[in-house]
């Protein structure tokens, strides 16, 4: 645009407009804006600083970042998930939209904590966050929450504990008759309708003869909105599976009966997704089988095990429990591949070299007979002693295992291997003793040929049709990490005296790795995997195929664990689909993409559940130690305190910067480091520390420790 001195405010305002338009999506500060319209004479500038600001006031132009200024979208209404905070406001997640949307207590309609809302944006307020209002509850986050029992003469309800609910829901007073007036209690949310001052609920469990431990656990659960139970209608249809397997059925399918085939399964394990066989072939390379239990074969789409299975999305591992995707009856009966016994399978079948090289490929359904069932340590015992049920097979699928890991490897996979803690539970659900989890030769057997079944069939998908359907699926994504976020690793990682090179993808690769090895066994090796580990950015499910590259597969998928994850059951039933070619159902691209980002969010939820199980755990096993002095690591770093894992179970707590007295320290830039103004002192992420145990509250999972002191080498 050329210089204009006669330009009226309204022109430059279109224009600005129109510039930010041609570059949807990209913050642009004043002078850039200036550049695009060609303005360079002061007083033009002045104008578009100022029109930029009024932009900005209105609600058209958002700031992401100071003096960055970025169109917002034209919505006037959005979807979103909702969370409620203690101050009664609530803030819902938009796509599309950076900064969460602020919703008023007045607006909040009948929305929950965890619910599904369409929400009207209204406008900025003056701290320039968006406003909306919820119009209406698309879809409940949570079915089922813990309270507290409220008994009256005329009425009764029921408290919940999650302290971000600021309402009471109504409970039928007949109820009540054999439950205490301030009884812990399950409820099971039944509606909220508009015009209903409070929600109606059900009682679904009195939790009186419960240990405090059993009460927290189930808390946690129902908190990240899993449900304990399932609805009678989802239990009824899941009953009425037979066991045994009709021999119509058998004949559609190809029969591995007669092929050697086992699980290789955690000690504790009961519902068995997958199982391997394997037969060597006249030419000398063997045949190899991925075969996954057929769940989407018992449960038919829009069935109410189906919806149900959709609503959790995943299973739960806690601590000292599994809440399940699918009634017990189907995840540790129907569907298990347990050993001695006929089962369904959607298979992947690979005839491959003895050098792991893969001739051709095979998918379809199948019926198995599983041999044997191993526990990792048992089939680790044999592939080190060479002895035991099916060694030769073991060994063999070990070997080829260990040439695709080198070939993952070599294309640039990233290898994580992140210390975790294992508890071993008495019977009553205390804690034994305190193990470490170990990932050996066994485990990874296994995961290979997982990854080796799902990159395939999400290739042999993309490529069907000449790739006409390959949007029509659920892909495992993960996209590559942010480049400042490789910044700020490579400096931290220099603050230990390591290098990384990050200049490519290979290097990087390359450099992580080598990085992760040369720390094995170091103090610094935790805190560094897990800086590692936050630099790359999330594996999410997706319609769109942009590849997994932390595996450095161009095409993953989840194939292998329908039992305990939804998208698995998609690809099972798209996957038949295809080689059915029976194209006129398949599920729309918005359908799926929806049922994704549903997947995706749960197993976030589901994530948290785990965690918060472990570190409630970690904690109460430190309830009588108060006062108690442990060495451990400074694991985090805030302007009024700093974090230190102990290494007694790799539990984390505060030491706030008030009890350190020997400086005033304040957070250097980089966040990784504070430092004594007076005297210099640094404190460090991953330095040794000294400290002593002040205070546990396990309802908040939250412990404060007092300083002792800095370990020095």
């Amino acid at each position: 645009m050329a210089q204009n001195p006669k330009l009226t405010d309204k022109k430059i305002r279109n224009y600005i407009l129109k510039v930010f338009e041609n570059e949807p999506g990209k913050p642009l500060n004043f002078k850039e804006v200036s550049g695009r319209l060609m303005i360079s004479k002061e007083k033009e500038r002045n104008k578009i600083i100022r029109i930029l600001s009024e932009l900005h006031s209105e609600g058209i132009l958002e700031m992401p970042d100071r003096g960055k200024y970025l169109l917002l979208p034209p919505i006037s209404q959005a979807e979103g998930i909702i969370s409620l905070g203690k101050s009664g406001e609530g803030y819902v997640s938009v796509e599309g939209i950076d900064q969460d949307v602020l919703i008023e207590e007045r607006n909040l309609s009948t929305s929950l904590p965890g619910d599904t809302v369409n929400i009207e944006i209204l406008k900025l307020n003056r701290g320039g966050r968006l406003k909306g209002k919820v119009i209406s509850v698309l879809h409940r986050g949570r079915e089922q929450f813990m309270g507290t029992l409220r008994i009256r003469p005329n009425m009764a309800f029921f408290v919940p504990n999650d302290e971000n609910i600021q309402v009471d829901f109504e409970i039928p007073l007949e109820q009540t008759k054999n439950v205490q007036d301030g009884q812990t209690v399950i409820a099971r949310f039944i509606s909220w309708e508009n015009g209903q001052k409070q929600p109606l609920a059900e009682l679904v469990e009195a939790l009186s003869h419960l240990t405090e431990s059993d009460t927290s656990m189930k808390g946690i659960a129902l908190e990240f909105g899993f449900p304990l139970t399932f609805p009678k209608e989802v239990l009824q249809e899941a009953e009425k599976i037979p066991l045994n397997i009709a021999s119509s059925e058998i004949k559609k399918r190809r029969d591995f009966r007669k092929v050697t085939t086992f699980t290789i399964d955690p000690i504790d394990a009961k519902d068995f997704d997958d199982a391997i066989s394997i037969q060597k072939i006249s030419n000398g390379n063997y045949e190899i089988g991925v075969h996954i239990a057929d769940v989407s074969h018992y449960i038919p789409s829009g069935s109410f095990l189906d919806r149900e299975a959709y609503n959790r999305a995943t299973s739960v591992y806690m601590v000292d429990r599994v809440i399940p995707m699918l009634p017990e009856h189907l995840s540790n009966g129907v569907c298990s591949l347990r050993p001695k016994e006929e089962k369904l399978v959607f298979s992947a079948v690979f005839e491959i070299t003895p050098e792991a090289k893969i001739v051709s490929e095979w998918f379809g359904k199948g019926v198995i007979y599983s041999d044997r069932r191993f526990t990792y340590e048992e089939a680790q015992e044999i592939i080190e002693t060479k002895k035991g049920d099916f060694a030769s097979e073991i060994n063999i699928l070990n070997d080829i295992a260990h040439k695709l890991r080198k070939e993952k490897f070599a294309n640039g996979a990233i290898s994580f291997e992140k210390p975790e803690v294992k508890f071993v539970l008495d019977e009553k659900g205390n804690i034994d003793k305190v193990t470490y989890k170990s990932r050996k030769d066994a485990h990874m057997l296994i995961e290979d040929f997982m990854l080796l079944a799902n990159k395939s069939v999400a290739r042999w998908v993309s490529d069907f049709h000449q790739g006409k359907y390959r949007d029509r699926f659920v892909y495992r994504i993960h996209d590559s990490p942010d480049p400042e976020k490789l910044k700020l690793l490579r400096e931290f990682v220099e603050l230990f005296g390591y290098s990384l090179n990050i200049k490519s993808r290979k290097n990087m690769a390359e450099s992580i790795n080598a990085l992760t090895e040369a720390v094995q066994g170091k103090p610094e090796q935790g805190i560094i995997e897990q800086m590692c580990i936050r630099s790359m950015a999330k594996a999410i499910y997706d319609t769109g195929n942009i590849g997994h590259y932390g595996l450095a597969f161009t095409h993953y998928t989840h194939f292998t664990s329908p039992i305990r994850r939804y998208p698995d059951v998609l690809v099972h039933r798209l996957l038949n689909d295809y080689l059915q070619e029976n194209l006129q159902n398949l599920p729309s691209i918005e359908d799926l993409k929806k049922a994704c980002r549903k997947s995706s969010e749960r197993e976030m939820a589901a994530a948290k559940a785990e965690r918060a199980s472990t570190k409630h755990k970690q904690l109460e096993m430190l309830t009588d130690r108060i006062g108690e002095e442990f060495e451990g690591v400074i694991s985090g770093i805030k302007d009024f305190g700093f974090y230190v894992e102990i290494g007694f179970n790799l539990a984390e707590g505060l030491v706030r910067l008030v009890d350190v007295r020997d400086d005033r320290y304040l957070l250097e830039k980089n966040g990784f480091q504070l430092v004594g103004r007076r005297w210099g002192n640094t404190l460090t992420m991953g330095d040794k520390v000294r400290v002593r145990i002040k205070k546990i509250d396990l309802k908040k999972r939250q412990m404060d420790f007092g300083w002792v002191e800095q370990i020095r080498d």
